[in-house]
């Protein structure tokens, strides 16, 4: 019986987080997803609706999610 996609999609998330922690700047998603934050954190400066904390969550969330199920 095939796993649900959202139980694969939360595993195959945190396994990335704990590489990235792991290997630091060399692991090829931390880049990325630390340019996602800062485009998300000065859109969210820029944007009256929302704060710089939630933009930087939010890119940074996007950037991940991408990085994972491309």
């Amino acid at each position: 019986m095939a796993k649900p996609k959202i139980e694969t999609l939360l595993g195959d998330t945190v396994e990335e987080i704990k590489a990235m922690g792991k290997e630091g700047l060399d692991h090829p998603s931390t880049k990325p997803v630390l340019i996602g934050g800062g485009i998300g954190a000065v859109a969210g400066a820029v944007l009256p609706v929302i704060s710089w904390p939630v933009g930087l969550l939010a890119g940074a969330a996007i950037a991940l999610y991408n990085r994972v199920r491309p």
